[in-house]
């Protein structure tokens, strides 16, 4: 009898022993979480009605999975599979006042961004779009803590961050995840535009593409061997409540943009994307929002055939779960991005 039961035990403590348990359905916490050095708070200054110290200590903990990849030499190389924990600049924006400069000529907050910087001098900019506008909310944090993401086969151990981190984690090339962040600086965009509400009719024949305000070519119809896309939504406004059901066709905005700029870390980091109607309402975008994402939530630009109002062309971002950033009539799209453009 002793002997059975002496099995019996012998037989639980394999069952429910910690390396029994350890392995759980969730792929993203099978590897130690390690702490980020950093200070646990930032500044929030700029178009704000005054400049802000956030404590880390007092928000909740999100967390996000990333692939991080950068560009060296023109192609993308991959450095690592991690899960990255803690807070959201959803989160350390969420109590500030705003105070657009631009405020009386345009009082919209779809003209904002943000400019994030740490004590070497590096920044990254972010539209607010991507903060507060998004399907998916959450996704942009400063961590705190990092774990590995390991693959099951090849137990590959890559190199883990030792200080705190910016993470886009839409990003598909993650050059705007930025070591060390210190200060965020809500800014609107510097652009003057007549602003006409109410307009009607609203049509716009040609679209100005211009690099840094510079124009590039007009474009009076979208390629004709461009791809289009058919994107199913409930196209709901912040302000008016739900639009309509209808799908959007049209092409991706990246590949219409494409030939007039050229990829790199500075221009994904701080390239931004002015979209503008005839009527001089204006969404900011970033360049990475663009043409870099990871999620396939793409941005559609697509046209309007019959001489109707709100058209020729007009702009879509799947991406976001209000429709305010999309703009109808579109008579020019800018791209502010530093450097020489080929």
């Amino acid at each position: 009898m002793i002997r059975r039961i002496l099995s019996l035990y012998a037989f639980l403590l394999v069952i429910v022993s910690p390396a029994a348990i350890a392995q759980t359905n969730d792929f993203y916490d099978d590897a130690p979480t390690n702490t980020l050095k950093g200070s646990g708070k930032i500044l929030v200054t700029g178009e704000i009605e005054k400049d802000t110290v956030v404590d880390f200590s007092t928000l909740p903990q999100r967390n996000t999975i990333v692939k991080e990849t950068r560009l060296d030499g023109g192609k993308v190389e991959f450095t690592g599979a991690y899960r990255y924990n803690g807070v959201s600049l959803y989160d350390i924006l969420n109590n500030v006042v705003i105070k657009k400069k631009n405020a009386t000529d345009f009082s919209p907050i779809i003209d904002l961004y943000v400019e994030v910087s740490n004590d070497a001098g590096e920044k990254v900019l972010i539209s607010w779009g991507e903060i507060y506008y998004p399907n998916n909310r959450h996704n942009i944090i400063i961590a705190t803590s990092v774990a590995r993401i390991v693959p099951s086969k090849t137990k590959e151990q890559w190199p883990l961050p030792t200080d705190s981190k910016l993470v886009v984690g839409n990003d598909l090339v993650t050059e705007r995840n930025l070591s060390n962040p210190t200060k965020i600086k809500v800014r609107s965009l510097d652009c003057n535009y007549t602003v006409n509400k109410g307009m009607n009719p609203m049509w716009s024949d040609k679209v100005r593409l211009c690099v840094n305000s510079k124009l590039t070519w007009e474009i009076t119809q979208l390629p004709e061997d461009g791809i289009s896309y058919t994107y199913n939504t409930v196209f709901y406004g912040r302000g008016m409540g739900i639009h309509g059901t209808s799908p959007f066709t049209g092409q991706l905005l990246k590949n219409i943009i494409a030939p007039v700029f050229t990829l790199s870390k500075e221009s994904l980091r701080t390239g931004m994307v002015v979209v503008v109607g005839l009527d001089g309402y204006r969404a900011a975008y970033t360049l990475s929002e663009i043409v870099n994402r990871n999620d396939q939530q793409e941005i559609l630009m697509y046209s309007k055939d019959k001489k109707e109002n709100n058209g020729h062309f007009l702009v879509f971002p799947s991406c976001d779960f209000f429709s305010d950033r999309a703009i109808k009539a579109v008579m020019e799209i800018n791209l502010l991005i530093p450097g020489k453009q080929e």
